[in-house]
């Protein structure tokens, strides 16, 4: 509550939502590309195990949830890097407005072009800044999140769903479901998001052609401990469980 008082305090109530475009843009083709993958690859993945190893079939959603999200990261990563930044901005003293989406990913290649460093004809690869971190956030967080929601939601309609069951109870089994996945998620890959977050926000481009998320998470650690490494975990969760939970109502 202290972060919320003071950003209202010191830049106005809109301020919490700054990085809304972006975020609205990110969601449509995120979520188009993520959940349909996750269906077509876990379908896939129990019939093929049905038929020549059952074994493999509680580990269907595991997998599918960690290809789909890859494919959906690796295609919206730029939108994700301007939504990081947007969030970061930090107003001048001189009153400038934060910039929008497009000005956001101009102004990473421009620091690109302004750097002297010979890494620089890798063209429009900025970006991508962050994605390896993204990706080693929202691959394990799918994986847990799907390998938690699936038998959570089967255990849940088995024991609410019977002969007098209706709409409310199955919708409210699926959104409990994914809210208890979300929160579960979400808290385990908070570490991740902090070193995904601190990449996408560095604006010196030789030290952003030297990080990862390793050499990120033993900084963090070293300077602020386990401490820092969750730091946000709270605001995390209670974002992550409700989404989840409104997604897996609609599924």
């Amino acid at each position: 509550m202290d972060v919320f008082y003071k950003i209202t305090r010191q830049e106005g109530i809109f301020r919490l939502w700054r990085g809304t475009g972006a975020s609205l843009a990110l969601a449509v083709p995120t979520v188009g590309i993520y959940l349909p993958s996750y269906d077509l690859l876990r379908n896939w993945i129990e019939e093929y195990s049905d038929r020549s190893n059952p074994k493999l079939r509680p580990y269907a959603p595991l997998v599918a949830g960690s290809v789909a999200r890859s494919l959906a990261c690796i295609t919206c990563s730029p939108i994700e890097l301007a939504r990081t930044r947007m969030q970061a901005f930090k107003e001048s003293s001189g009153g400038a407005k934060p910039p929008g989406m497009w000005k956001t990913l101009l102004g990473v290649l421009s620091s690109r072009q302004s750097s002297s460093h010979p890494e620089r004809s890798r063209g429009y690869h900025l970006l991508w800044t962050g994605m390896g971190a993204q990706l080693a956030r929202d691959v394990p967080f799918s994986a847990i999140c799907w390998a938690v929601l699936e038998p959570t939601r089967r255990h849940l309609l088995g024991l609410l769903v019977g002969e007098q069951s209706n709409a409310a109870v199955i919708l409210g089994a699926n959104f409990s479901a994914g809210f208890i996945a979300g929160v579960i998620s979400s808290g385990a890959t908070c570490p991740l998001d902090v070193a995904k977050t601190r990449r996408q926000i560095e604006k010196d481009p030789s030290r952003v052609l030297n990080m990862n998320t390793r050499r990120i998470l033993l900084e963090v650690w070293r300077n602020e401990g386990m401490k820092g490494l969750f730091r946000g975990a709270g605001p995390r969760m209670a974002r992550a469980g409700p989404s989840v939970g409104i997604v897996c109502v609609f599924i």
